[in-house]
């Protein structure tokens, strides 16, 4: 008897982002493997895979946009699923990670949900799990298996480098992001040949509401220069559209904003809509409905970087060697 050598590889999709994953399959040169997805009458979820998954090696992409919680719930139950069939790898993909806002204690009695959601996808099964620009690097510090950390640094700096000149200005919407802004003016400078400087702003968070903060001051040199505030995810937009507002009054001559997940919840795209900001720049790790494409926005797909991170966790070849250890927190 002679046993099989080769990997079969197979790449499942919740309901979430479906386009995303079919791109991914595309940039790959295969088919997304069918996967049955049904909601019960009282809102469970259900899955079941067509095909034989014995042996095989398995990523299921599900971006966790609104509902969260029911698109998390999809993804588990595919990855049980999947372990109960016999699948010999499993890799969670998730582009934008789920409750990462909550990755520790700001308050008594509060939960670190993102901690929760790690063992979530451990208990279900998941022996690998991939995502793209973590709001803090230490949620890969929850897991116990191997985490690849992706980042959209290199297609969003890479856009803006087509456009800006020298002496622009890197902004991180609070001092937490400073790192970021460095890296996107190092990734400028070495890439691009652009020279730029960082600023951040002086932001406070309201403790007791969430979603709303308020901009103090611009730290930084800004007066007649051309301005992106960068940052990992936008939500309700305020802080972003704060901070607009703030360089624009500190003398900015243009001001423009990035974003690795675009959420949007109301009044986002109101707010960037009526905002000095010329344009925001995000990526298709989040589904956008076609009622929150304003002018302003330019989405820019990032299934080509899953899709060749994909390629080198299936070939075991390094992943960090893609993004030239950019994707490092």
């Amino acid at each position: 008897m002679q046993l099989p050598t080769h990997k079969r590889l197979m790449i499942f999709s919740g309901t979430a982002n479906p386009a995303l994953a079919q791109e991914v399959c595309e940039h790959l040169g295969m088919k997304l493997s069918p996967v049955e997805i049904e909601e019960f009458a009282n809102s469970e979820q259900y899955v079941r895979f067509n095909d034989s998954v014995r042996g095989c090696d398995a990523f299921v992409i599900q971006s966790h946009s609104a509902p969260v919680d029911v698109h998390l719930m999809q993804q588990l139950h595919m990855i049980d699923a999947l372990k109960r069939a016999s699948a010999k790898r499993i890799t969670a993909v998730s582009p934008f990670y789920p409750y990462a806002r909550q990755d520790k204690k700001t308050r008594s009695r509060e939960p670190i949900a993102a901690k929760m959601i790690a063992d979530f996808y451990e208990a279900a099964g998941a022996d690998r799990v991939l995502s793209v620009d973590l709001h803090t690097g230490q949620i890969q510090g929850f897991f116990n298996v191997p985490f690849d950390h992706l980042t959209a640094l290199p297609l969003l700096a890479d856009y803006f480098a087509n456009m800006l000149e020298d002496d622009f200005v890197i902004v991180s919407p609070d001092a937490g992001r400073v790192r970021l802004t460095e890296k996107w003016v190092q990734h400028m400078h070495e890439f691009h040949g652009l020279n730029g400087t960082v600023a951040f702003m002086h932001k406070k968070r309201q403790r007791d509401v969430r979603n709303v903060s308020k901009t103090l001051a611009v730290v930084g040199e800004v007066e007649g220069k051309t301005c992106v505030i960068v940052d990992d995810m936008v939500g309700t937009a305020g802080t972003m559209v704060n901070g607009a507002e703030a360089l624009m009054a500190a003398g900015a001559t243009e001001v423009y904003a990035a974003a690795t997940h675009a959420e949007l919840s109301d009044p986002a795209t109101d707010r960037i809509k009526n905002s000095p900001i010329h344009q925001f720049v995000t990526t298709n790790t989040l589904p956008i409905p076609s009622e929150k494409a304003i002018d302003k926005l330019v989405v820019l797909s990032i299934a080509p970087t899953i899709a060749q991170t994909i390629k080198a966790v299936f070939e075991e070849e390094s992943v960090s060697e893609l993004f030239h250890g950019e994707n490092q927190p």
